[in-house]
């Protein structure tokens, strides 16, 4: 999927698309889904685009029955394709659907997202009108018990997740990555796509290499896409610690990061510390002068508690879940982050959609998977 020709200087590609509606690929990776994957199907299928489109679903071995889901929509609509993605991973599953994928737009879905109306409309047109190579709207969390409505409301907070635009932002304009995203093609096939070695923030880091390539992500954040979280506290934990140690092991790769996301290793560092010195003082060490360290677990909690107040919980419980919720996120994604920038990602991966015991494959050896090569289909 690469090619010699230069790249754009800046970005911009404008009306560089063969036709006024240029065909567009929808992909998606898919593991153990099968609740998620007919509703994000069916919001694709729906798009009311004048274009020709085609949906490539590349599966991962699931136990759920994703698979026979994927296969059943192949077989009813010939827009629908299937691949194998044997890697399990996600970077892997989106190279593989890409490869055989003959848009000039692609589209990334996530199984547990529904797009809105309009959306493949809206976001090609923004791509033919900005010359941006990326672009992406706001990742609208939405829960549907308890534990999930928490962590939607954490989601789209900026006090949850960080504050990126793509969750929280209200300008629209350039960005440093994007939810999902639509993309030009032909910038991104000269970049070689997903990094295979990577198995939690690939969207990040390939956004990283397209800014550095010159090119433009954009945001749009009247565009909203659904997104349904994580559903219990224990699949939450194993999601953010993945992600964390994933997002300090590309600080080690040297990929840009941006200030904030020092917070949550900081945080885990300064409750640690209050630990340790509240452990000497109890053994007899004098407190002065480390007693100071013990103000980052209480500028914590009354940070917790005006989370609480603010996400829009009703009543105690709510708020304590909100509460509790947002700490999970903090400190379990903080401790991996740590571990990722001293000891790398090795072979983490995120478990939260994995049978407890099931083996997954090691990372593959070498920096970057060879590209993809696209696969033409007649007609």
């Amino acid at each position: 999927m690469t090619s010699d020709a230069p790249l754009p200087p800046d970005g911009r590609d404008v009306g560089s698309f063969s036709t006024p509606h240029p065909k567009v690929s929808y992909v998606i990776p898919v593991l153990n889904d099968a609740d998620a994957l007919r509703p994000a199907i069916d919001a694709v299928l729906r798009q009311d685009y004048d274009g020709e489109q085609e949906v490539v679903i590349a599966v991962a071995p699931s136990h759920d029955g994703s698979r026979e889901i994927a296969d059943e929509r192949a077989r009813v609509d010939s827009r629908v394709v299937v691949v194998d993605n044997p890697d399990v991973h996600i970077p892997a599953g989106m190279n593989r659907a890409v490869a055989v994928a003959t848009g000039e737009v692609v589209v990334r879905v996530d199984a547990h997202s529904e797009l809105p109306e309009g959306y493949t409309r809206r976001m090609v047109d923004v791509l033919a009108t900005t010359g941006a190579v990326n672009v992406g709207g706001v990742m609208h969390a939405q829960g549907r018990s308890p534990v999930q409505s928490s962590v939607a409301r954490a989601y789209n907070s900026g006090l949850g997740l960080g504050g990126g635009s793509y969750h929280s932002g209200v300008e629209t304009g350039p960005g440093e990555s994007a939810y999902l995203g639509v993309f030009r093609r032909s910038f991104v096939d000269r970049l070689g796509w997903y990094d295979t070695t990577i198995r939690r923030g690939e969207d990040y880091e390939l956004n990283q290499r397209i800014l550095g390539a010159g090119g433009v992500i954009w945001f749009v954040p009247d565009v909203r896409v659904t997104y349904w979280p994580r559903e219990s506290w224990a699949s939450l934990v194993r999601q953010m610690y993945a992600t964390g140690v994933w997002r300090g092991e590309l600080v080690r790769r040297r990929t840009p990061m941006s200030y904030r996301y020092a917070a949550a290793p900081l945080l885990v560092l300064g409750l640690a510390s209050s630990l340790a010195v509240g452990v000497a003082q109890l053994a007899g060490a004098p407190a002065v002068p480390w007693a100071v360290v013990h103000l980052a677990p209480a500028a914590y909690a009354a940070f917790l508690g005006y989370a609480a107040a603010t996400l829009g919980g009703h009543g105690l419980v709510e708020r304590a879940r909100d509460a509790g919720i947002i700490a999970t996120i903090h400190l379990t994604w903080g401790a991996g982050f740590l571990r990722g920038v001293a000891l790398g990602a090795g072979d983490t991966v995120d478990r939260s959609r994995v049978i407890d015991g099931e083996e997954l494959p090691p990372p593959p050896a070498g920096r970057r998977s060879a590209a993809p090569r696209r696969r033409r289909r007649a007609g």
